[in-house]
């Protein structure tokens, strides 16, 4: 039977964001100005370090590509071209296998005029792995109408060291640790919405050992997004690490200009045994008239279809857990674009441990 959506945000509301204990740190951040031009990229890129080359895009020079090259087990040094920056952006990684892997991301830094992101991947039981990934970077120096909205995090573990705000110069988002471990509540100030609207998306950020995250909660008050954050290590232990999180409520999850394609949703019924749209309307988006639904083909996958969404252009698609558990989601293969004109993701797995398990999950897409 499916889950109404009230009952999904009882089961998971972030009850510790309004508990004692919890201290917000927006210190030493570094925040974009309007002056910075919109820096962004993505690429899917395949076991051995190949860059899928229909699933590449960016706000560098036409003819200009992603490059990849690999590093220790299961990591891979993505190069994007011309959109370095000294410090800033977020980056989002979604490990693509049949098996129970996941990606994190090690870092980012500037190489003259490129970003370079490292990631590695984890199988669970196994360890690092040359798994498949899509993989997003961008940054966002322009402000936005109320009805759209853009924010994001980067948490190194003790503090904030970068964040935008889409509302205003004077709104700082803020990071509240939790007296528990690896328990977070953000805060997004002037970005709040009436009720439900938009997608997140978090993704791990750690150096030295396995970490995956996820959205915990997300309670909605008028002022500002509430959200909040869960980290596990390889064995689903609560870890205290870094992690990026990004918001967007019409718009693409990376700055992309308003006329590119994009969509997101917000699979918040998972045992529901057949198609269905995810309500209410504002987390199931699509820029174009299409839409999004999903359908549940087996315990733990999930196929999703957004539609009015033109064939041929290069796209990419990223994955977050939601849930208090350490539960994870990861994409079981690459995404299509039909001739019909939709887009379909087939599947979005989810497991706890290496078992699949019906999950809730957010999914967003972009396409240039």
């Amino acid at each position: 039977m499916r889950r109404s959506w009230a009952v999904i945000v009882r089961m998971f509301c972030v009850v510790a964001l309004a508990a004692t204990g919890l201290t917000a740190t927006a210190t030493a951040a570094t925040a974009l100005t309007a002056a910075d031009p919109p820096r962004w990229g993505f690429a899917v890129v395949r076991s051995g370090a190949v860059v899928d080359s229909q699933r590449q895009a960016g706000s560098w020079t036409d003819g200009l590509k992603v490059e990849a090259t690999l590093g220790g087990p299961g990591q891979v040094f993505v190069r994007f071209p011309q959109i370095g920056r000294a410090s800033g952006g977020v980056a989002h990684v979604t490990a693509i296998s049949s098996s129970a892997d996941w990606c994190q991301v090690e870092g980012w830094w500037q190489s003259g005029a490129d970003e370079i992101v490292a990631v590695r991947c984890h199988r669970h039981g196994a360890g690092p792995i040359n798994s498949w990934f899509s993989l997003s970077f961008g940054d966002n120096p322009q402000y936005l109408p109320a009805h759209q909205a853009f924010g994001y995090v980067h948490w190194d573990g003790s503090a904030v060291v970068s964040q935008f705000n889409s509302s205003g110069p004077a709104a700082v988002n803020t990071v509240a640790p939790s007296s528990s471990p690896g328990a977070w509540g953000v805060t997004l100030p002037g970005l709040g919405s009436a009720g439900y609207a938009g997608n997140i998306q978090v993704t791990a950020i750690d150096p030295s050992v396995p970490a995956r995250c996820k959205v915990s909660g997300w309670p909605v008050p008028t002022a500002a997004q509430i959200i909040g954050v869960r980290c596990y290590d390889a064995t689903g232990t609560p870890l205290n690490t870094g992690w990026s999180l990004t918001y967007h409520r019409e718009r693409a999850v990376i700055w992309t200009p308003y006329t590119y394609h994009f969509a997101y949703t917000f699979d918040n019924a998972p045992t529901t045994p057949d198609s269905y749209v995810p309500t209410p309307s504002q987390v199931n988006y699509n820029s174009q008239p299409g839409g999004g639904r999903l359908s549940r083909p087996a315990v733990g996958r999930k196929q999703v279809f957004f539609g009015g969404l033109t064939p041929g252009y290069r796209s990419n698609v990223q994955v977050t857990a939601f849930g208090f558990g350490p539960e994870f989601c990861n994409l079981s293969a690459p995404w299509e674009t039909s001739s019909a004109g939709y887009v379909s993701i087939r599947y979005v797995t989810c497991y706890n441990g290496a078992v699949l398990v019906d999950h809730p999950m957010m999914i967003t897409y972009v396409s240039r």
